[in-house]
């Protein structure tokens, strides 16, 4: 695979025997303290990451999660040492190491392809908005992971965590599960301690689900909060890249890094006074007061274990002073058609948009197809297309049919959003983010059996999710929904919730 390669000629830059230390579960803060004291640089961090990557990525449990490492990542680390001794830190995130998913632009030598073979080749122009905004945070980009091919939206009976250049990303806490997606390498990499922190993106749960079965914290931030420039895209009105990591606190940092005004991006100027700290409220009383609003009717309900955290964690926020308003439940149905047009629309728009501007291989969707067709045998080993030949059959975004479907899926999410919200004065609401991670089978594809991300995703509202349980050593992940740009308020009762639950555990092999 072209990762193996670019990984074996990379490797003669560090000796990566993994050095004597211990990084397991650091946090950004545990890590900014050691280097500060002098006890770590950033080259060791990179370099004691790139051995992890080596020895369980890609040998040991083989988890596939990296699809390509930096060639730059340790010249990056050192020269970010150098600016450490003579002037200081940039900011929390000076050396600390992140990976971000391969749909997402960076302009080096990496390859930004989401997972298609078709893309294999093609090198971005420049970085993305938000890993412009990283580098210039000194964060170290450490390579890129592995995903859903095309975010997962190729086929309906796609296997989670499958590309035709990566192959299949695996559950860390048990390799013969599904890690979910599409952000499956950015989940997985974060669980197994093979970064400190990821990016992902999310067009309906793909932040959210892979977080919650891989046992980390994601965030799937309200639409228009972080630029979308220069992420393959499925569709503009969904579309958000979020933060993955081990705890709230990491994930608010790493947030704050990439949330700023993109001129590229006029969606990012609807919050003209946006935080950039958003750490700065958290505490561990921060549940004290808040009501918090229970999902009933969320999707796949009735799993014993499922029923079981959600019941636990009820326990643990009114432990924490939170007032429960129980049993709400929200119709939304009309949303799902509508938001399943609008997709299939915005994707070909899109999707050719972007691969004009950025000078890749191809340059419209029914070339892709006919790529595929072509080279079948790899690409489509397992499952086919179905869902890009749907969207060639679309018109154009003028079409009647899409406004409507555009229309009716915003007014309908929203709407049971902000009823649910304001009936009851509600700071945030709950629901399972996911039930026990599932077998992987590639002939019948992904078995889903619980999900609440919909909502927020089609309505653009905040979403994040922290461990709360485990099923035969399997996380479970627990989800709050806020308003629109509440980012920072949902963060905070996240965090003091996660202060009094304690629950993530890293993997064993």
């Amino acid at each position: 695979m072209m990762r193996g390669l670019l990984l074996a000629s990379f490797m003669w830059l560090c000796a990566c025997s993994e050095p004597a230390l211990d990084l397991n579960e650091a946090t950004i803060s545990d890590l900014q303290d050691m280097m500060q004291r002098g006890e770590l640089t950033a080259e060791e961090l990179t370099a004691w990451y790139l051995a992890r990557i080596e020895s369980i990525d890609h040998g040991g449990p083989e988890l596939n999660s990296v699809i390509e490492i930096n060639p730059d990542a340790l010249a990056i680390a050192r020269n970010l040492d150098q600016e450490r001794l003579a002037s200081g830190p940039r900011g929390p995130m000076h050396g600390i190491p992140v990976v971000v998913k391969a749909n997402i632009d960076t302009g080096d030598q990496m390859v930004t392809s989401a997972g298609s073979l078709a893309l294999a080749d093609h090198i971005a122009p420049d970085d993305a908005f938000i890993v412009g905004r990283l580098r210039e945070s000194g964060a170290v980009i450490l390579g890129k992971a592995n995903l859903s091919e095309w975010a997962n939206f190729r086929s309906d009976y796609s296997s989670s965590g499958w590309s035709s250049i990566g192959g299949q990303t695996r559950n860390p806490y048990d390799p013969d599960r599904n890690p979910c997606g599409s952000s499956s390498g950015s989940a997985v990499a974060v669980a197994a301690n093979l970064t400190t922190v990821a990016v992902g993106t999310e067009t309906n749960g793909s932040v959210v689900c892979p977080s919650g079965i891989n046992g980390i914290v994601g965030v799937k931030p309200t639409l228009g909060l972080l630029s979308r420039d220069g992420i393959i895209p499925i569709a503009h009105s969904q579309d958000t890249a979020g933060p993955m990591a081990r705890t709230v606190r990491d994930a608010a940092i790493l947030l704050g890094a990439m949330a700023a005004i993109d001129p590229a991006d006029p969606i990012t100027a609807s919050l003209p006074d946006r935080p950039t700290d958003m750490t700065s409220g958290l505490t561990a009383d921060g549940l004290n007061g808040k009501r918090i609003g229970v999902i009933r009717n969320y999707w796949g309900a009735g799993h014993p274990a499922v029923e079981q955290m959600l019941e636990s964690s009820i326990a643990t926020l009114r432990e924490g002073g939170a007032e429960i308003i129980d049993d709400i439940e929200i119709e939304a149905e009309a949303m799902y058609d509508a938001s399943y047009t609008v997709l299939l629309y915005e994707f070909k728009s899109d999707l050719e948009k972007y691969l004009g501007e950025s000078g890749a291989p191809v340059s419209t969707l029914d070339e892709i197809i006919r790529f595929n067709e072509e080279n079948s045998a790899t690409v489509m080993p397992f499952f086919g297309q179905d869902v890009l030949l749907k969207s060639q059959e679309t018109g154009t975004l003028e079409d009647e049919e899409y406004t409507q479907a555009l229309a009716t899926s915003k007014k309908v999410s929203t709407a049971a959003l902000d009823a649910a919200l304001e009936e009851h004065a509600l700071d945030a609401l709950i629901a399972p983010t996911n039930g026990p991670a599932w077998y992987t089978d590639h002939v019948n594809g992904d078995s889903y059996g619980v999900g609440s991300s919909s909502l927020a995703a089609i309505s653009g509202y905040p979403n994040i999710t922290i461990p709360a349980a485990f099923a035969s050593g399997l996380p479970i992940g627990l989800s709050f929904i806020g308003k629109e740009f509440s980012d920072r308020q949902l963060i905070e009762v996240a965090y003091a919730f996660e202060q009094l639950s304690m629950v993530r555990q890293p993997p064993e092999y």
